[in-house]
Parts: C-alpha cells; structure tokens; sequence
C-alpha cells in the first residue's frame, strides 16, 4: 500500500495504525459507545480494502475507542433516519454493512482479533464473531439485549451467535436478554481469552505475533478451509479440502510443505507441534 492509500482514510468513525505488523482498527464513536452508523459502516468497507492491500499489516485487531468495544447498530442514524429517506440508500446502507460485518471480514485473507475493551451488544456480536480469534477484558459487558426493545437479533446477529455458541446458551441470552462478563463469554467459547484489562493488549500482541509466525497464504487458506467446509456434507468436505490441500501447496509462494517435510525428514531440525517451521 502506498502512502497515498493510508492517507485517503477519514480517520473519523474509525481510527486506523499499524505497528509492528498489528494494524489497531478502532470504532471511534466513544460518546456513543461506538455504536455503527453510516459513517463506521462506509469507512470500514474502505479501511478493510487499504488493510488488504498493506504488506505492512500482518494480522489486524478490532476493537472501540473509549469504555466501549461496540454498544451494537445506531438506533436512530441506522435505523430511524435511513427508513425516512431514499430506499435506494437504505439498500445501499444494508450491503455496506453487510460488506463489511461479515461477507468480507469473515473471509479476510488475513488474521483477524476481536479485542472487547468493553460494552459489546446487539450488532457488535456480527463483527465478533466475524473475527478468526477474540480476547476479551474480565470486566467487559457482552448482551443481546433486542427481546427488550420489542425486536428480534436481527441482520446475522442470529446465526452469528448460532454459529458460535451452543444451543442453550445462545437461545438462553437471546430470549432472557440477560447481560454477562468476560469469563463467561470464555467460558461458552464466544471469545478465546478473557483477561484482566490491563493484560488485555498484550495478551493480544503476543497472539497476533503467534500469527504472524506461520505462513501467511497457509494460514489464509487454513481459515477459508474452516469456514466453507463446516456447512459442507462429510463427502463434501473431504473433496473440498483434498483440493484446497492441493491448491494451497501449489499457489503458495513459499512452498512451505516442502519446507517442512525437509527440515523433519532429512535435516532432523523441526519438531512438529513444538512450533513452525523455519521460514527464512
């Protein structure tokens, strides 16, 4: 990515830096709790398009300015205002937002971490859940709290958190509304570490670093594998896999599985399971 490209971000609704391979993408709508309006929803769709295109950014970590990761969808600037103007923009708003939630950060060709600096509700599930990993701090707030409101978890705030939690626990939070903390989200797998706030950021640069260990094209086409194998049939997904094997040995600039299977086989120098192979 060029300079020029970096520069064209408002750095407005969302904050955007890169350091040392991590690029920090923050919601910046702190008096709101970073609550998703147009303004996050069409400068995400672009921050995810320069990200892309960095090779400077290795691995890249959402979260929120302020006290909040994200307090969900804007009630009136997503809703309310949109359903009185232009259907066609309405239309246009729904597939940005969509774009950027889950069509796009879902299949990101690279690593992505849901830091939870705090409150995480309604909406924020989607983009959560989006991400490959998630770290959340102990004393954040996570709840789905639409059957309060009169609503349904509409968009794919549903099959996000279908997708992610067991049975139970997903109807249980969805039809009490009820609120829970970091250990619990830990504890029913919506996030992979909740952590004491002030161990929050480094316990997520020593994952992201973890990450920036393996192969990059390998590490793509591991998340890819996941992600559209799981809805496949078994016979399906043996099939697809084989191929994706094949594809991803065959496209991968490195040529890792050579790689690999020499430094265990005939240099006796790699231990698998004990870390990566060596990618000089």
């Amino acid at each position: 990515m060029s300079a020029t490209d970096f520069a064209s971000l408002p750095q407005q609704n969302v904050l955007v830096k890169i350091e040392d391979g991590i690029a920090w993408v923050s919601l910046n709508r702190p008096s709101k709790r970073n609550a998703i309006n147009p303004g996050i929803v069409f400068e995400m769709v672009q921050v995810l398009d320069v990200l892309e295109a960095d090779d400077s950014a290795k691995v890249v970590v959402m979260t929120g300015s302020g006290d909040a990761f994200s307090a969900g969808m804007d009630l009136k600037e997503y809703f309310r205002e949109p359903d009185a103007g232009s259907p066609i923009a309405r239309e246009r708003l729904n597939r940005a937002n969509s774009a950027w939630q889950w069509r796009r950060l879902m299949h990101y060709p690279k690593p992505t971490i849901a830091m939870v600096n705090g409150w995480c509700f309604g909406g924020a599930f989607q983009f959560l859940c989006a991400c490959d990993l998630a770290v959340a701090a102990d004393d954040a707030s996570f709840g789905l709290s639409e059957i309060n409101w009169g609503i349904i978890p509409a968009g794919i705030v549903t099959k996000s958190v279908a997708a992610a939690l067991q049975q139970r626990k997903a109807l249980y939070y969805i039809m009490t509304g009820d609120t829970f903390d970091g250990p619990e989200a830990e504890k029913i797998g919506l996030v992979n570490f909740s952590v004491p706030r002030a161990e929050m950021k480094p316990k997520v640069v020593a994952l992201a670093k973890k990450l920036m260990e393996k192969n990059p094209h390998v590490l793509r086409a591991c998340k890819m594998g996941y992600h559209y194998a799981r809805d496949m049939t078994w016979d399906m997904a043996a099939e697809y896999l084989t191929s994706k094997l094949d594809a991803a040995k065959f496209r991968d600039p490195e040529k890792g599985a050579v790689k690999g299977m020499t430094q265990f086989l005939d240099e006796k120098s790699y231990r698998p399971g004990l870390g990566a192979y060596r990618r000089d």
